[in-house]
């Protein structure tokens, strides 16, 4: 997947009607989107530069399959979320970016193995954190490191990206997250 640059991304971003602040996340879900891959990029906005990084917006076949809910596995909706997650911790393990505010999510519940936004999206506080796979390795297989949050699979860009979010000053963080078909 090709990386836009900022100007790319703020040109879509206004298209779509979406804020564009001076510190955000950015991510993008590939058009491809095959299951159980980290197959997605995730970028970090700060000043007039942008880092990016592997990583899947997309829930693991794992959880596609079993369901953490009766009514399916979370897929985050595409779209702004303004002010949605604050630092914490993961699971109550190591910091990450945790949900602080209702997102909306879409309920996969068809079990096909692949990540799909079925439905009408629903608003809530679903666990629907920005955190890491594997803290010692590269993973190459999303399975259960995703039940519906933005994971990276690098554990050096995942520790690069909570830097770059300690060290911004911003207590509430946003993400747009976007579909590579937007800039096709």
């Amino acid at each position: 997947m090709k990386t836009p640059t900022i100007e790319e991304l703020k040109a879509i971003a206004a298209k779509k009607g979406y804020k564009w602040l001076p510190f955000q996340l950015v991510n993008i879900r590939s058009a491809a989107d095959a299951p159980n891959q980290f197959d997605d990029i995730m970028g970090v906005v700060h000043d007039d530069m942008i880092t990016w990084h592997t990583g899947t917006t997309n829930p693991g076949v794992h959880w596609l399959l079993n369901f953490m809910n009766p009514k399916g596995t979370a897929v985050l909706a595409e779209g702004q979320h303004l002010n949605s997650w604050v630092i914490g911790k993961h699971k109550g393990q190591y910091k990450a970016l945790v949900q602080y505010a209702p997102v909306p999510v879409y309920r996969d519940n068809n079990k096909n193995k692949k990540s799909e936004q079925i439905g009408k999206a629903i608003y809530g506080n679903y666990g629907i954190n920005h955190h890491r796979a594997n803290s010692g390795a590269i993973s190459k297989i999303i399975d259960k490191w995703s039940a519906g949050c933005q994971v990276r699979n690098n554990p050096n860009e995942f520790n690069e990206f909570m830097t770059l979010c300690e060290n911004s000053g911003v207590k509430y963080f946003s993400c747009i997250l976007f579909n590579e078909k937007d800039f096709l």
